[in-house]
């Protein structure tokens, strides 16, 4: 047993949300018994949430698996490493012998973007597999996001981020960062922020319909009507044009398809928006005035404005209010992270651009986006025959839960009984990987390195932190990093070959590209050479090396001594700032035009459906989703320090709408959509608009075979299940999650 004697401290980066604030943790011999923010971690100066606090007792989860699962007779029973990826490599091969690749399925659920090795690995698998039925949690969340980015810059990954440190006025439509700690903007403190923005005398709007934490901040909270976000901001964008307030500054000359810009939001008058929007048109106005009249602005739209009908227009409308105000890629606006594992900067200049549908799936002809389905196509492309193709017959999920985080999980749960195999990367036994006929455990965060390679890309601030494991990898276990590599291995045809072989073919790969480069810092050089020089104690730490030597701030291998690599980073393990954000344009650019193509085809083409929302109006109840400061989707139900209290799967809605209905606050109420019926407790708020109704996302822990002991005592329901996958943003194919109609009735019994 461990004793105070063997205490001691160790840094961490935070895994459990896209914050990423630094960490010191207290260690009892191999028990991390304590958490508390690191105040001398350059990014986040000692800011930490509840969600950091518990880091000990998520660790600790006595439910996480500690060794594979293979199915056996019907039954997951405990089996060595060897025996699992034997069973994954027997699983696995046939179908891709015999069905072809895109037979295979891979799932990518959101902890991956939290982990090092799910940045790493994952694009390794896919570029080896080479299949085209990609599902991700990217399309019940923010790919409208990606596709606007890659139809404006011509590149998906091309993100700007508001400048909260510096702006005067910030603009959010469909976010509550307060509660989410942020996201597409990783900002530790964000609240602290802008509770800064208001004490420097900036002002913030929220637009939302519920009055969150962060609209209770606000100078001005607008309660729309869900799913009417792109109808809102292009009546201000149609202010902006009408009242001449348009101000592109020294964008300008990077802007293409201004002229065409007036004509496409023509019929989007204030007028026409408000009723649909349910904002009196002065308050629209107001908004687009006070927008373009702030000595610096930003506008940033999040998951409720991506996940509704609308979701990619919504997002391309909120760079456009950047463009048209002058505020992006200016400090005090929006602008382009630069991270230290960023590609070496290119020379400006047209690119490959950004294309849509370049193949549909093979049921519901979707068109694919930055290489994905959508992720609600998934269990008809499994349990549905069609002439065009194979159905999905085998299924790789990593760090994956769509039973509960796609729409119609009922349909899926059948769909991955029907399988011929599933393996499943996951510490958890919940209600997807119950299915699996391998379950592969990685080890908890404490015995993982960490490093942000997606979250660096985003942040408010560049900077760079790399934290090694914080205790030993317990005997038994096997690295995260390890099992991703012998993955590759069984699904491709080398298992048994060493996993080392992975991380050595990336390091190859990279550096023979590199060298050919002729913008690279390694321009004609050896690859052997520069792969000699690279320092780490293993695979994962010689690339991440790498990354940082060729990146914006690296050595470039000795070319530039003063920059990065691995060894400096260990130096300070607090982090290195690498300054704030500065404008990047035109470097970012990727558009065949090499310009900013403010109005690009795909979005023109779907305006018209736009124009016909002006016309609709909901009849009845619509819903909406909800965050909660103490969860993080399905992952963090099972941790008793992370429930209860305002943590719960209730439903919100409006005391008018609970007269009307004859519902008290605490009765058990019926809710139903298109996908099916579930029961919760009502929680009556005037937190919440009328005519719109609130339940939080991630719960339904009720499925039998699952090994999530604390968060079946208190299951909730799951949201998505009210959903049947119909409702899709037709260019992103994201899920349609919010503004869906819903119907309501009070059951009776009080819970």
């Amino acid at each position: 047993m461990s004793t105070t004697t063997d205490s001691r401290t160790a840094l961490r980066i935070c895994p459990l949300c896209e914050a990423t604030c630094g960490l010191t943790l207290t260690i009892e011999g191999t028990r991390v018994t304590g958490a508390r923010g690191d105040r001398a971690d350059v990014f986040s100066q000692g800011f930490i949430c509840p969600k950091g606090a518990s880091f000990g007792a998520v660790d600790a989860d006595p439910d996480r698996l500690r060794t594979p699962l293979v199915r056996k007779d019907g039954e997951l029973r405990e089996a060595t490493w060897e025996e699992a990826f034997d069973a994954v490599a027997a699983g696995l091969r046939p179908v891709v012998e015999t069905y072809g690749p895109h037979a295979v399925g891979v799932v990518l659920g959101n902890p991956n973007v939290h982990t090092m090795a799910g940045a790493l690995y994952p694009p390794v698998l896919l570029g080896a597999l080479g299949t085209r039925s990609l599902f991700t949690a990217s399309t019940v969340d923010q790919m409208p996001k990606h596709v606007s980015s890659g139809l404006l810059y011509g590149d998906a990954h091309a993100i700007p981020v508001p400048d909260l440190d510096r702006t005067d006025h910030l603009l959010l439509i469909g976010a509550n960062p307060l509660e989410s700690n942020g996201s597409l903007c990783t900002a530790p403190d964000f609240p602290g922020k802008l509770r800064a923005l208001k004490a420097r005398g900036g002002n913030l709007t929220v637009i939302d319909p519920r009055r969150t934490r962060t609209a209770k901040l606000a100078d001005r909270h607008v309660a729309i009507r869900p799913g009417t976000d792109a109808l809102l901001l292009a009546a201000m964008a149609y202010v902006l044009f009408e009242e001449k307030l348009t101000d592109l500054g020294e964008l300008a000359e990077l802007v293409q398809g201004l002229d065409e810009l007036p004509d496409a939001v023509r019929d989007f008058t204030p007028e026409a928006a408000a009723e649909a929007c349910d904002v009196d048109a002065g308050t629209i106005r107001t908004l687009a005035r006070e927008l373009a009249a702030a000595p610096t602005a930003a506008v940033y739209g999040r998951i409720g404005s991506c996940t509704v009908p609308h979701g990619t227009l919504a997002s391309w409308l909120v760079d456009v209010l950047n463009i048209l105000t002058g505020n992006l890629d200016r400090p005090g606006g929006a602008l382009f992270p630069l991270a230290a594992t960023d590609k070496t900067p290119r020379p400006a200049g047209p690119g490959r651009g950004f294309a849509l549908g370049r193949w549909h799936s093979r049921v519901g002809r979707h068109p694919e986006a930055k290489g994905e389905l959508p992720i609600a196509a998934l269990a008809e492309e499994i349990d549905t025959a069609t002439a065009e193709g194979e159905p999905v017959r085998a299924l790789i999920a990593v760090a994956a839960n769509p039973v509960l985080s796609a729409p119609d999980g009922d349909r899926l749960d059948k769909a991955l009984d029907s399988l011929d195999f599933m393996v499943s990367v996951d510490p958890y036994l919940n209600e997807t990987s119950r299915h699996a006929h391998v379950v592969l455990p990685p080890p908890p965060p404490s015995q993982s390195p960490h490093h942000d390679f997606a979250f660096n890309t985003l942040a408010i601030r560049n900077q760079v932190r790399y934290t090694r494991a914080a205790v030993p990898l317990e005997p038994g276990r096997m690295a995260e990093t390890e099992i991703l590599a012998r993955l590759v291995l069984a699904a491709t045809g080398m298992h048994g070959a060493d996993p080392s072989a992975v991380d050595a073919m990336v390091i190859d790969q990279t550096l023979g590209k590199a060298v050919r480069e002729p913008h690279s810092p390694v321009h004609g050089r050896d690859p052997r050479e520069l792969a000699a020089m690279l320092t780490g104690d293993n695979g994962p730490e010689r690339r991440l090396d790498m990354m940082l030597r060729l990146g914006p701030y690296g050595d470039g291998f000795g070319a530039r001594p003063e920059g990065l690599n691995l060894d400096k980073l260990l130096d300070q393990p607090h982090g290195i700032d690498l300054g704030p954000l500065q404008p990047r344009l035109p470097q970012p650019l990727k558009t065949r035009s090499g310009r900013v193509e403010l109005l690009p085809q795909p979005i023109a083409d779907d305006l018209p459906r736009l124009r016909d929302a002006l016309r609709r109006r909901p009849d009845g109840l619509v819903l909406i989703g909800r965050r909660h400061l103490r969860s993080n989707n399905s992952w963090m139900h099972n941790i008793p320090a992370l429930t209860g209290g305002t943590n719960r799967c209730t439903l919100h809605l409006h005391p008018d709408d609970a007269a009307r209905l004859g519902i008290a606050d605490g009765d058990a109420v019926r809710i139903k959509g298109a996908g099916g019926e579930v029961t919760a407790p009502a929680e009556v708020t005037d937190g919440i608009r009328r005519g719109v109704v609130s339940l939080p996302h991630g719960w339904g822990h009720d499925r039998p075979g699952t090994r999530m002991s604390h968060a079946a005592t208190d299951p909730g329901v799951n949201v998505n299940q009210l959903l049947d996958g119909s409702l899709l943003d037709p260019l992103s194919g994201n899920a349609v999650l919010n503004g869906v109609p819903v119907e309501v009735a009070p059951t009776g019994t009080t819970l």
